[in-house]
């Protein structure tokens, strides 16, 4: 029971918390409406750059034209919730260094939980919705079937592939309780999220380790669209993905929580 009590008092907390953020940002609806049409269209330049690319190429590697576009748009609904849950990470660095985190450590509460609380990145709807719109457009051109079994296996695929991209923001943000400058840490991070995009068949033998043993760029998209698009060529990496990721963000979260821990302030 206490654990059931837990979840339900952190829930509470959590939509406490987020309301205020989102009646904040909601003074300012144009802004809200104006950054999710542009996340939109920026997600809609993607689309034409695979039409362009694929108007001179029948296909890459074997993959064709709606088969890169379903890994374009699982990839951005498997990126959705890090942007709309974890955002607060880009500002942890400057926190850090100015001393005002010292504030998450003291209230007697989750520091992980209370720090990502405090932000919902809405315009993580716009790209959501572009997301859903090119998988949707996918998956239909590719004639693939549907089914409740099918949606459930979706939903798990999409799960595993957040984790896995949630985890690697949150690492990358959590070098700010070590270093001095980690800015490029996460813009490194971030750039690397664009080859999620791709299949790794595409690349050679050394980006293939990288992205599945190094950077498991692979494991937000490629290995669990394998499921839809590859039925009959599926490795265990894929079946494997949704605990591997689970894991994975759970070892984020200790290392992010171990950096919290370890911080006293500025000093100053």
């Amino acid at each position: 029971m206490a654990v059931k009590r837990g979840l339900i008092w952190h829930f509470k907390i959590y939509f406490k918390i987020i309301a205020q953020d989102i009646k904040t940002k909601m003074h300012y609806r144009a802004d809200f409406i104006i950054s999710n049409f542009a996340q939109v269209l920026h997600h809609v330049s993607g689309f034409i750059t695979f039409w362009l690319i694929f108007q001179n190429f029948p296909a890459i590697d074997g993959w064709g034209y709606h088969e890169m576009l379903f890994f374009y748009g699982f990839s951005l609904i498997a990126f959705t919730p890090t942007q709309c849950l974890l955002d607060n990470n880009w500002s942890l660095r400057h926190n850090v260094r100015s001393g005002d985190f010292i504030k998450y450590c003291i209230r007697p509460i989750n520091t992980f939980f209370y720090y990502m609380s405090e932000v919902f990145d809405l315009k993580g709807l716009g790209q959501l919705a572009a997301g859903i719109a090119v998988l949707t457009y996918a998956w239909i051109n590719l004639g693939l079937g549907f089914s409740l079994e099918i949606l459930a296996l979706l939903l798990l695929m999409l799960t595993g592939a957040g984790f896995f991209m949630a985890a690697m923001l949150n690492l990358s943000a959590a070098t700010a309780f070590w270093l001095t400058n980690t800015g490029f840490v996460m813009v490194l991070a971030v750039r690397f999220r664009d080859y999620a995009r791709y299949p790794i068949t595409i690349f050679g033998g050394f980006l293939r380790f990288t992205f599945t043993f190094v950077i498991p760029m692979a494991f937000v998209s490629y290995y669990p669209s394998l499921v839809f698009l590859r039925p009959g060529e599926i490795p265990l990496l894929t079946w494997l993905s949704p605990v591997i990721g689970a894991a994975f963000f759970a070892l984020s979260c200790f290392v992010w929580s171990l950096g919290a821990k370890r911080y006293s302030g500025t000093g100053s």
